[in-house]
């Protein structure tokens, strides 16, 4: 199994943030269209070794400050539309058949756009990518989530513009930033207006805080599945022996079948884990949770799914079947229709690794 044939699997990722995956010559060519002067770098190279380098720090909040760059330059109609069709071209380039896009919204209104434009203008350059991948043989469907910022205050508002446009391409609502310090049961109101109106939602848990933090997101706020999750191990017991002892969180995430949007590299560079050979996805994977694997920023973990698949492998030891049950996890975890989601496992998914697996 190598990363090439990887490439050719059909997969499926559900967290993968819009302004952490810019390619960096699109960072630069923006940077100079819009009059930004703040780049660390001046050639694609070097920019792209910077977001490595500085999202390697082992702290959420400073991986959380590269993202001023990427936003920066995302903040006209040509941008946005430009990063989103780049982002589907990307994706589908790699494989890649079904994806979850998100972003936030509200930092995209420094040129004077408003919510509904800015998210106008992000599905255009999304359809646009789409019907370019198509042309090119490999055909993609993106769907957008819209993604508040937890420590500010404009929740509510992001969960109302998020239905607004569910008919559209936008397929769900998310928190993100920093957790600690900021609970998602802040955002309950938002929450509760998902509920209200049978909208999907996931939220940003268990990544740099722990059980509490996704307990909360279940209990109190009601997600449909929880961003990066990883910290569920805090729950689990006796890791090393035949049978370990699940306590009732990690018990409810497991008997619910409420996916984990698990990102191996990203988990590795904000410190969620020590290091790739210590990260959970194969204790949870062996206890039946519901996995998946996903990029979270390609720009600032300086990868892509198939990369992310291959780690697993090398550090795992796991096969063309493995990964065929992973991509499927996240197929049906999509916040699309029953139907859609049949339709890519049944006439992709499984067909594609049929001919892999052989």
């Amino acid at each position: 199994m190598t990363l090439a044939s990887i490439r050719q699997a059909p997969k499926a990722v559900l967290h993968d943030h819009l302004d952490g995956g810019l390619r960096p010559a699109t960072v630069l060519e923006l940077a100079e269209e819009c009059g930004y002067d703040q780049l660390p770098a001046d050639n694609a190279e070097a920019l792209a070794h910077w977001f490595r380098e500085a999202a390697d720090s082992g702290s959420l909040e400073r991986y959380l400050e590269t993202f001023a760059h990427t936003v920066a330059v995302m903040q006209t109609a040509e941008g946005l539309r430009r990063v989103a069709r780049e982002c589907a071209l990307d994706l589908a380039a790699d494989g890649v058949v079904y994806a979850e896009v998100r972003f936030a919204p509200e930092q995209h209104l420094e040129r004077d756009l408003t919510l509904d434009e800015v998210v106008e203008h992000t599905l255009e350059g999304f359809r646009e990518g789409e019907r370019l991948a198509a042309e090119a043989g490999t055909p993609i469907r993106v769907t957008c989530l819209l993604t508040a910022m937890r420590h500010a205050a404009r929740s509510r508002e992001i969960a109302e513009l998020t239905v607004r446009f569910r008919d559209r391409g936008v397929g769900g609502f998310d928190i993100a930033g920093a957790e600690a310090g900021y609970p998602p049961s802040r955002h309950l109101d938002a929450f509760e207006y998902m509920r209200a109106n049978c909208a999907q939602f996931t939220i940003h848990a268990g990544e740099a805080f722990g059980l509490p933090s996704i307990h909360e997101a279940l209990a109190f706020c009601g997600c449909d599945r929880l961003g990066h999750g990883v910290r569920i191990t805090d729950d689990i017991f006796d890791n090393d022996s035949a049978e370990p002892r699940l306590g009732l969180v990690a018990n409810y995430v497991r008997d619910k079948r409420i996916p984990l949007e698990l990102c191996p590299s990203s988990n590795v560079q904000t410190g969620a884990v020590p290091a790739l050979d210590k990260h959970p996805f194969d204790l949870l994977a062996r206890l039946r949770f519901r996995v998946t694997v996903n990029t979270d920023n390609r720009l600032m973990s300086d990868t892509d799914m198939s990369r992310e698949m291959l780690k697993l492998v090398e550090t795992f030891g796991y096969g063309w079947s493995d990964l065929e049950r992973f991509t499927i996890n996240a197929m049906k975890s999509a916040f699309i229709p029953f139907p859609d989601r049949l339709r890519i496992i049944d006439e992709v998914i499984k067909p594609g690794y049929a001919v892999l697996i052989g």
